[in-house]
C-alpha cells in the first residue's frame, strides 16, 4: 500500500507541473478557454486539499486538470509538455512475477506512466539460456495487470529499439542486473533521434527471500524434486 507521504509527494510535483504547464498556454476561443479554466480550478482544488492533508482527494483533482489539459492541446495540435506523466520504458521477461519485479515497477511509477516491453520467448531464451516457465502472452496478461504499469506490450522479436522507437519515452529504467551497456545505448538511440534520460535501479530490492525467478525454481526444485518417489 502506497504511504501518505509517498502520495503527498507525488501530489506536490504533480501540482508544481501542471501550474508550470497552465502557465506557458493560453486560448482565445471561449469554449477552450472554459476548459482551461476547469483545469486551472481543479488545480487550485488540489492545492487546497494538499494544504489541508487530503492527499489523495488532492491527486484525484489533479489528475483531472492533467487530462482536460492534454485534450486541449491535442485538440490544438499542441503537443503535450507534461512534467506531470513522463513516459518511462522498462524491459524485461517478468517470468515468475514477485515482490522483486513488484517493487522494481513501483521504483519506474515514481518518474513517470511506465510503459513494460514484455520480452519475447525466443529473446528472453537467448539472454537466460533456458525456455521461461510461462510463455510470452501469460507474462504479458500477468504484467498488464499491476497496478504501477501504464501500459504493457510484447517486444520485437528481432530489433529490442523498436519497442523504444514506440513508446518514445522520456526515461529508460534499467534493473540492477540488467546487461545492458548505457553509453552503446545512448548512441544508438541516438541515431534514431531518442535522447530519453536512463536511470538504473542501483541495487535489487531484497526485502523478501524470494526476489528473484531463478531464486523461486531453485527453491522448487529443493523442495520438490529431489524426493524421487514424490507423487505428481
Amino acid at each position: 500500500m502506497v504511504d501518505d507521504n509517498e502520495i503527498k509527494k507525488r501530489a506536490e510535483k504533480y501540482i508544481q507541473g501542471m501550474k508550470d504547464r497552465l502557465s506557458k498556454v493560453s486560448f482565445s476561443d471561449n469554449s477552450m478557454k472554459k476548459v482551461y479554466d476547469l483545469a486551472f480550478q481543479y488545480t487550485e482544488d488540489a492545492e487546497y486539499y494538499l494544504k489541508s492533508g487530503d492527499y489523495s482527494t488532492a491527486l484525484v483533482d489533479i489528475a483531472y486538470a492533467e487530462g482536460l489539459l492534454d485534450a486541449l492541446l491535442i485538440l490544438n495540435n499542441i503537443d503535450p509538455d507534461s512534467q506531470i506523466a513522463k513516459k518511462v520504458f522498462v524491459g524485461g521477461t517478468f517470468d515468475i512475477l514477485h515482490p522483486g519485479h513488484i517493487a522494481f515497477l513501483r521504483e519506474a511509477s515514481k518518474l513517470g506512466r511506465v510503459y513494460v516491453s514484455v520480452a519475447r520467448d525466443i529473446n528472453s531464451e537467448k539472454i537466460k539460456g533456458r525456455k521461461p516457465i510461462n510463455d510470452e502472452n501469460h507474462r504479458l496478461e500477468v504484467i498488464k495487470s499491476v497496478r504501477y504499469v501504464y501500459d504493457a506490450f510484447l517486444g520485437d522479436e528481432k530489433d529490442f529499439l523498436k519497442s523504444v522507437e514506440r513508446v518514445k519515452p522520456d526515461i529508460i529504467f534499467l534493473g540492477p542486473d540488467q546487461k545492458v551497456d548505457e553509453d552503446q545505448l545512448r548512441r544508438e538511440l541516438e541515431k534514431r533521434n531518442l535522447k530519453p534520460e536512463i536511470i538504473r535501479l542501483k541495487e535489487r530490492i531484497k526485502i523478501w527471500n524470494h526476489s528473484s525467478t531463478t531464486d523461486i525454481i531453485k527453491e522448487v526444485v529443493n523442495r520438490y524434486c529431489k524426493d524421487q518417489n514424490l507423487k505428481s
